[in-house]
């Protein structure tokens, strides 16, 4: 479990049980993460539990569920009492449900209401060190002299790597085949080693590798450079402000959770997340713009990124 310091719970407890209109009944809120453990969205489940655990004054516990890329475990938070006790955190694959699943197991947008858009942070593309790319100039050129030569990696088939880079091609008119990993840091691994060209992954998962002397980050798919890797270009540098692609964090509540309720969970999660030491910390390890975003901005943001990556999906004929 991730320790907390002393200023840290104190400015997390600030006004810990002002909220009643938290149910007394309540014994504990189970947060479910719905991949497996070691991920980021379980690193960030264990970055909030001892804050949040102050806020709400209960006991908070994780809960790893995995399974059809997140669809099982948010089906099972969707099934939940809506009193505040269990609450989904995941991953930007979220949005992806409803068109890559022929049978998905809940609605995500009618069994679930949002709570708190955590944060974002661009995907990137990465590409092994034996080629000169230096920008996706130079893989377009490239792929153009020699078309179908590149190969480029993603965390699996209907990833929003996978779809980001569907898009890009058919944008440039490149004609990479693509090549599905269970998991980005499988593809990442072959990047390093050569076997591949390209990946394209979260900036999380990229970042740890950043030093490796075997691959060159050559494009960013937000719209401002990160900080690790500010001599990267952006997709809106290189001319392709449409393109953009972000990982992101969300937190949702079942379906018929009160708006007070609703409001008040999102507020106390917010208030953990601003103390300077965990949006630090989410910065540092995961690369995360810290957003925190309430439900209504939320709402309006998930509908956008389920129009974006179904009609990617839909296009492209891409099932689970």
């Amino acid at each position: 479990m991730t320790k907390i310091s002393r200023r840290v719970f104190i400015a997390a407890t600030a006004g810990a049980m002002t909220g009643p209109v938290f149910a007394q009944s309540v014994a504990a809120t189970t947060i479910t993460v719905p991949f497996a453990p070691g991920g980021s969205v379980d690193a960030l489940a264990r970055i909030i539990q001892p804050g949040l655990e102050a806020s709400l004054g209960r006991k908070v516990l994780v809960e790893n569920k995995s399974g059809g890329a997140g669809a099982l475990g948010a089906a099972q938070v969707a099934k939940a009492p809506a009193d505040g006790s269990s609450l989904l955190l995941t991953f930007d694959s979220h949005a992806t449900i409803p068109a890559l699943m022929a049978n998905p197991p809940l609605d995500v947008e009618k069994d679930m209401e949002p709570i708190l858009l955590v944060g974002t942070a661009p995907y990137v593309l990465i590409c092994s060190a034996k080629h000169n790319f230096k920008t996706i100039a130079d893989v377009i050129a490239a792929d153009k002299a020699n078309p179908g030569s590149l190969r480029y990696g993603s965390a699996g088939p209907g990833t929003i790597g996978h779809l980001s880079m569907l898009l890009l091609c058919s944008k440039t008119g490149m004609t990479m085949a693509h090549i599905p990993y269970r998991g980005g840091a499988l593809a990442i691994n072959d990047v390093l080693g050569g076997h591949i060209d390209l990946v394209c992954a979260s900036a999380a998962v990229i970042t740890p590798q950043l030093s490796s002397p075997n691959i060159r980050p050559i494009l960013q798919f937000g719209d401002k450079r990160l900080d690790s890797f500010a001599g990267v270009q952006t997709i809106v540098e290189a001319g392709y402000p449409a393109l953009q692609a972000y990982a992101w964090w969300g937190i949702f509540a079942p379906k018929g959770i009160s708006p007070g309720l609703q409001n008040d969970l999102s507020n106390k999660i917010k208030d953990v997340i601003k103390v300077p030491a965990v949006t630090n910390r989410l910065k540092e390890t995961q690369q995360m713009t810290v957003v925190l975003s309430g439900p209504a901005e939320m709402q309006k943001f998930f509908t956008a990124q389920i129009k974006l990556w179904g009609d990617v999906i839909r296009d492209n004929k891409i099932t689970l």
